[in-house]
């Protein structure tokens, strides 16, 4: 399978006017069999002085470690380790930029990420704050991930206390894709409305681009967004686009796509009462597994090491002498290790209680 990448990335025209640098970056690139795109948005507040080097930062790293250790990304089974890894990951990077311009701290550097990577038919992407990645498939649009933002509105960023918890990640497969595209907030704007989750057909127009090329399909990106995002508007953000384009696939028909949807019905079901009706359940079943745990060290049952302990014990009374206490060496370590797992248990309960608490209290 031939994959197309390309990325663009645009200054804004409020950061024009007020003579700031661009802080969105952007970055595509094959090696090793991977095909990759990396976008990211520096945060634009006052504190983030340094945002636009830790977007850029942030594109190189994450992009280094989709093409060198892809396999070893999408074998792991545990997601919460390979979020955490990410992560990590992007810190080593901020800690040299830290170390080299004498930053106070790694705030200064806050950006949000967006990527894809695609090796063979296996797709690894990931996403964390705002902007968005879209699927573009022969039967048409659907965001593979969505913006992120807290109840305030504002968006999260990797360095974000628990960055790794707000990372979502997605492993798929290329079947029936044509095309992923990724965006910073600055294009998401204006191809997708948050109340429908509708994608907009434009969306999948600007991947066809693509078709030509790498050259072709970044020069005609360029110019949309310029006409038709950054110059729109004398307040438009930064904006990048990335593309992934698996050729010889089939393109969705755009001018059959939707290009309006009825907003999502509201509802009253929120987190915060799920945390509240999970509470005394969670005391509960904690309460259930101690008692279980205590029953089982006051009245241990003998296990197939005890019989046949007894069976020679018939036969070489000193033997057996030997191995009941060999037996009861083996009952003190087995129950030894029982008291702490079920210390363990009862504190992994503990702090799940509290951080329900916390979350609960939090929102009030």
């Amino acid at each position: 399978m031939s994959i197309t990448v390309g990325s663009v990335t645009i200054i804004g025209q409020k950061h024009t006017n007020r003579g700031v640098p661009c802080e969105d970056n952007s970055i595509a690139v094959e090696k090793n069999g991977v095909s990759c795109v990396v976008v990211a948005d520096g945060a634009g507040s006052k504190q983030y002085t340094h945002a636009r080097f830790g977007s850029k930062a942030c594109c190189e790293a994450i992009s280094e470690l989709l093409t060198e250790h892809f396999d070893a990304l999408y074998n792991e089974n545990r997601d919460a380790a390979i979020k955490s890894l990410i992560i990590a990951r992007i810190h080593v990077a901020f800690a040299d930029i830290i170390k080299e311009m004498e930053l106070e701290s790694i705030e200064q550097l806050s950006c949000t990420l967006l990527f894809t990577a695609v090796k063979d038919r296996r797709v690894i992407a990931g996403h964390i704050g705002d902007g968005l990645i879209v699927g573009v498939t022969t039967d048409g649009l659907s965001p593979l991930t969505m913006p992120q933002n807290d109840p305030a509105g504002h968006t999260y960023f990797v360095t974000a206390n628990h960055a790794a918890d707000y990372l979502r990640l997605v492993k798929t497969t290329t079947d029936n894709l044509h095309a992923i595209c990724l965006m910073t907030d600055g294009v998401q704007d204006s191809v997708y409305d948050e109340n429908s989750g509708l994608v907009k057909p434009v969306v999948a127009r600007m991947a066809e681009t693509f078709s030509s090329g790498r050259e072709s399909g970044e020069n005609e990106i360029r110019s949309i967004l310029e006409k038709f995002i950054v110059g729109a508007s004398n307040t438009s953000d930064d904006s990048s686009f990335g593309v992934l384009y698996l050729d010889g696939t089939k393109a969705p028909d755009s001018s059959k796509l939707a290009g309006a949807a009825d907003a999502f019905p509201r509802s009253e079901d929120t987190f915060k009462k799920l945390q509240e009706e999970l509470v005394p359940q969670v005391k509960k079943a904690r309460d259930i597994i101690v008692d279980a745990h205590i029953h089982k060290e006051i009245n241990p049952s003998e296990n197939e090491e005890d019989h046949v302990a007894k069976g020679k014990a018939a036969e070489n009374e000193q033997q057996a002498t030997e191995t009941e206490s060999l037996v009861e060496d083996i009952k003190a370590a087995a129950m030894k290790k029982s008291r702490l797992y079920l210390a363990i248990v009862v504190a992994e309960l503990i702090a799940i209680i509290g951080l329900i608490a916390v979350l609960i209290f939090a929102n009030r």
